[in-house]
Parts: C-alpha cells; sequence; structure tokens
C-alpha cells in the first residue's frame, strides 16, 4: 500500500512510524513544507528562555533517523498544494528544487496541523509582529529580539504565558493583553486568579479584558492600542491569540469542513473521502463528556489519534477513536496549573447542571518540610458523574489531576475516588490523598449532608438579612485578614456560642482552606442550624479579590 502522509511532528511522524511498525510493504512518503519533520514544539518558548540550552534538543527526529529507523521517506520544504480525489494524487510543491510534481497514493493521510492566528488589525504586518508556532518563528525570535528589552504578548493562553515567563527569566520586561477577564481560558476564573496573583508578584501586567486595535511604528519602537484607550510603548510584540486549523488543502480537495472550521472526520478519523483520513490540530473531534463537536490542539491528543489512524489505514476500519477530554497543564514560574474535562464556562453554557467541591491540601504530610498546598476543584452532576477537575499549586498537581482524567475516561463516580489507593510515606503523600478527600467530601453533598456556596454567589447570599458570614479561624488569624461582614468564632469554641446564633439565619462558613468550616458547619447543621461551607475558604477567596 502506497500511503503519503502530509505533515510531520506528533501526528504525522507518529502515525508513520506506527504504520511501519505494522509492515514493511507499505511505501510511505510524508511531505513536510518547513525544514523539520519532527520537533517538540512544546518546547520552543523554553528554549528562547535557555532553559533548554540546545536547539537540537528539540528534533526528535530528523529526514536520516527516520529513513534509517523506519524506512520512511521524508520530503522536507515540501508542500502538498492539491488533491486530486478522482485520480487519487497529490501535487507537491519543492522548495528546494523550484519544482512541482505529482504522486499517487492508495491512502492518505492529513497531519497539517494548525496556524497561529493573526487577526486583521491595522498595523499587524508591521515588523517587529512576531508569531511562535514553529522552528523558524523559534529561530527569527531568537536572532532578531533578544537584543530588545521591551515585550507585549498578545494572548495569555498556554504560548503566551510561558514566552511571559521565559522572557522574564533572562530579564526583560513583559507585558501582557487579554481580551478575556482571565488568563487561560481552559480553566475557570477562581484557578486563573493565582496567575494573575503569580504575575504580579514577577512584575508582569496582564491587561484583561481589552482587545488589540491597531499597531503603529513609532521609530524603533512599536505602539499597540487597545480598545480600553491604553497606548502601550513596546520594542517587540508576540502574537500568542490561538491556532486555527489549517485547512486550506482540505478546502481545496473538497472535503468537508466544520462550523469549527477543522476537518471533519468520523469515529475512524476518516474523512469525507473514504481513502483520506486526518488527525491533529487541523480536526474537529468529539468531546468525550459531553460529545460535543470541539477543536483540541494538544499533542496527547494528536499522538492517541496518529496510532489510531495508522491501525485503522493497515487493518481497515477497526478502531474507533474515543474522543478527548483535554487535559492540560502549564507551568507559570512557580505555579502548576492543569485542567480536564469541562469548566464551569463550558457548563453553563451548555446548560448542564453541576455541583463543585474545592479541597485545599499540602501536596505531602503537612507536618515534612517542604509541604505546599494544592487546590483542587472537581465539578460533578448530581449523579455523581465527573464532569471536569482544575488544580493549582507548586508541586503534586500534575499527579491529581492525571488520577482525575483517569478517572473521567474509566467513567469513575465521584464517590469511587475515596477508595483509589495512593502510595503513602511522609515525603510523598498525606494518608488520605486529595482526591480521596473529594470523594468523601463529594458523597457528603450528594447525600445532602453538606453543602458548599462558590465565591461568585457569596455577595448576593450576603444580600439577604437572613445570612450571616462566619469566620471560624482564630483571632489572630482573622486580624490578619478577613472577608468585610464576617463575624469570628473559632471552631473549637463554636459549642459554647450555640446559644447565642440565630436559627432563623443562614450561617455561610469559612476558614483558611475548608475542613474547619466543614467541622463548624457539622456542628451547627447537628445543632439545628442551616449552614453551608465556602468552597477554597479564605485562601481562594483572599487571591482572587485582594491579588496581594
Amino acid at each position: 500500500m502506497k500511503i503519503i502522509i502530509v505533515g510531520g511532528v506528533a501526528g504525522g511522524a507518529t502515525a508513520a512510524a506506527r504504520l511501519r511498525r505494522l509492515s514493511e510493504e507499505h511505501e510511505i512518503i510524508i511531505f513536510e513544507k518547513s525544514n523539520a519533520v519532527s520537533f517538540a514544539n512544546c518546547g520552543l518558548p523554553y528554549h528562547i528562555g535557555t532553559v533548554i540550552e540546545s536547539r537540537d534538543k528539540l528534533l526528535l527526529h530528523t529526514v536520516q533517523s527516520l529513513k534509517s529507523r523506519y524506512n520512511l521517506d521524508v520530503r522536507l520544504l515540501s508542500e502538498v498544494i492539491a488533491i486530486n480525489n478522482v485520480q487519487k494524487t497529490v501535487t507537491i510543491k519543492d522548495y528546494q528544487m523550484l519544482s512541482v510534481y505529482t504522486e499517487s497514493y492508495d491512502k492518505l493521510l492529513l497531519s497539517p496541523g494548525a496556524e497561529a492566528v493573526r487577526p486583521p488589525l491595522e498595523g499587524i504586518q508591521l515588523s517587529g509582529i512576531y508569531t511562535l508556532r514553529n522552528l523558524s518563528d523559534m529561530d527569527r525570535i531568537m536572532n532578531q529580539c533578544l537584543n530588545k528589552q521591551q515585550f507585549v504578548i498578545i494572548g495569555a493562553g498556554f504560548i503566551g504565558l510561558e514566552i511571559a515567563e521565559n522572557l522574564k527569566e533572562i530579564g526583560k520586561s513583559v507585558q501582557i493583553v487579554e481580551l478575556g477577564n482571565q488568563a487561560l481560558a481552559p480553566v475557570d476564573f477562581d484557578i486563573a486568579s493565582f496567575i494573575h496573583q503569580k504575575a504580579k508578584q514577577k512584575e508582569i501586567i496582564i491587561h484583561l479584558g481589552s482587545g488589540v486595535s491597531k499597531f503603529e511604528k513609532d521609530g524603533n519602537h512599536l505602539k499597540v492600542f487597545l480598545a480600553n484607550g491604553l497606548e502601550l510603548n513596546t520594542e517587540v510584540v508576540i502574537l500568542a491569540i490561538g491556532v486555527k486549523p489549517d485547512v486550506i488543502l482540505a478546502q481545496k480537495a473538497g472535503l468537508q469542513i466544520s462550523q469549527n472550521g477543522g476537518i471533519k472526520v468520523n469515529e475512524f478519523l476518516q474523512t469525507s473521502d473514504p481513502n483520506i483520513y486526518a488527525v491533529g490540530d487541523a480536526i474537529e473531534l468529539t468531546h468525550f463528556i459531553h460529545q460535543a463537536k470541539v477543536l483540541i490542539p494538544l499533542a496527547w491528543s494528536a499522538n492517541r489519534q496518529a496510532r489510531l489512524v495508522a491501525d485503522n489505514i493497515h487493518y481497515g476500519n477497526k478502531t474507533k477513536y474515543e474522543g478527548a477530554i483535554g487535559t492540560s497543564i502549564l507551568k507559570f514560574f512557580e505555579l502548576s496549573i492543569a485542567s480536564t474535562g469541562l469548566n464551569e464556562k463550558i457548563l453553563k453554557r451548555n446548560q448542564i447542571s453541576y455541583r463543585t467541591i474545592i479541597v485545599v491540601k499540602t501536596q505531602h504530610a503537612s507536618y515534612f518540610p517542604g509541604a505546599k498546598n494544592i487546590l483542587l476543584k472537581v465539578l460533578f452532576d448530581d449523579k455523581g458523574r465527573i464532569l471536569g477537575a482544575q488544580a493549582v499549586g507548586k508541586e503534586g498537581v500534575d499527579k491529581r489531576i492525571d488520577i482525575m482524567a483517569t478517572a473521567i475516561k474509566a467513567q469513575m463516580n465521584i464517590v469511587d475516588l475515596q477508595a483509589i489507593e495512593i502510595a503513602y510515606a511522609p515525603p510523598f503523600n498525606s494518608a488520605k490523598d486529595l482526591v480521596n478527600i473529594v470523594g468523601y467530601a463529594s458523597e457528603n453533598i450528594l447525600n445532602k449532608d453538606f453543602e458548599t456556596i462558590n465565591y461568585d454567589l457569596l455577595e448576593d447570599a450576603m444580600k439577604s438579612q437572613d445570612s450571616c458570614l462566619l469566620d471560624v479561624r482564630t483571632v489572630s488569624e482573622y486580624q490578619n485578614g478577613h472577608i468585610p461582614a464576617a463575624i469570628n468564632i473559632n471552631v473549637d469554641t463554636l459549642r459554647d456560642f450555640l446559644p447565642t446564633l440565630d436559627k432563623n439565619k443562614k450561617y455561610i462558613v469559612y476558614c483558611q482552606v475548608g475542613q474547619r468550616a466543614y467541622l463548624a458547619c457539622k456542628i451547627l447543621r447537628n445543632n439545628g442550624f442551616e449552614a453551608v461551607s465556602l468552597n477554597g475558604g479564605f485562601f481562594l477567596w483572599n487571591t482572587i479579590f485582594q491579588q496581594d
């Protein structure tokens, strides 16, 4: 079988290697329009920041290594510019030989990836404005920009934040412009608040809630005009607004394109032409949880799809792609921020009812040196189905999100998290992990033995004269900072004060992270009072509203 693959990197190169492992008989040709067939594009910002010192470390495979190890015919600087579906041929433009020629195929795999978004703004083509998507983009930034001092990053997503961190770490002045009201769209505002706080600590200004209206040249500098009237002066602008599927070739071939802008594929990753498959950032896929059609441009998804599509090309369509849940993680200075599944924004947009539990706990035993808090937020429905999870902390975040992602894919009930058996020793964990506690707490919520309230509902809840905000921390903790209007009764003395409390009121209870508030709620409820716990406690509330 003659198989032509358009595009390398995660999707194309992985599929090609799998196809060769399945058969020595296939004729496999990879056409890649850039000068690198397999590179770690997620590592690009870290080479700019010199964390990854050698550029060669980013090259996972070369033309020579793929030829010697897998007997693959890899042709760089070769762009497939047309597909003839009837004759089953592709037309290739060879930028090295300055020639155009055709190749036939039995099966065709499209892995063109995605391209950086460049909105049609006035001045967008000015010199000094860059994107970061491939090795050539990285080389331009390193060769032309690292002698500059002032940088403005447009977009506070994964790439924007990683570039900002790495530039700051090598001594640059960095500002970020983000159209949305928060950084990192896959997480909710409360989790993103930790990023906002960390950026402030690192003297990175994030301009939230305002997009760019235009760019202008000002001598050796650029002026960035924001829609809110601000003008930023800088030497370099890096666009990190996001990516869009590269579907030009597929469109020209008459393949179906989704409303999301991705190539439509079926459960076997087959396009509307049965002889053409597609994988990676260019395709629309089905979300595993709510079955919506989505774009998820992540490396894991591309690698998973690549293996399955190779099997389907070789064996015939027998392996279905189960969909993705968008598990992702970001390092931002000392913080790790991770998510999996659906967030609150998506749940609200799709009118999916949900409940929230937030647990704050150290990554290992609190008495062992180096203990640091992790905040784990889990969303679930009334039947206990896990809908999504997010976490933020300095260490151990990846471990908890990976457990949650596995639980979602295994379709575990949230109460089943109680039974996950963790490896415990003081340097690694507590005897009860955060994930276990999520299981216990959610069971209490589902059984209506415990009730929580989120930070965004607190203000409205406090407007009622029947509500009372109760801080159950120590006097010294309360005096060092508390939520306005809260009264202070230490949980250890709460039973003594019960005769002074009003059973006609609803008590909204908080402590530093939640454990004492839970105990206080149980005391109150067991004595005939109505009580709910503030999710995330003062720790989360202060991060969101104080930012200090």
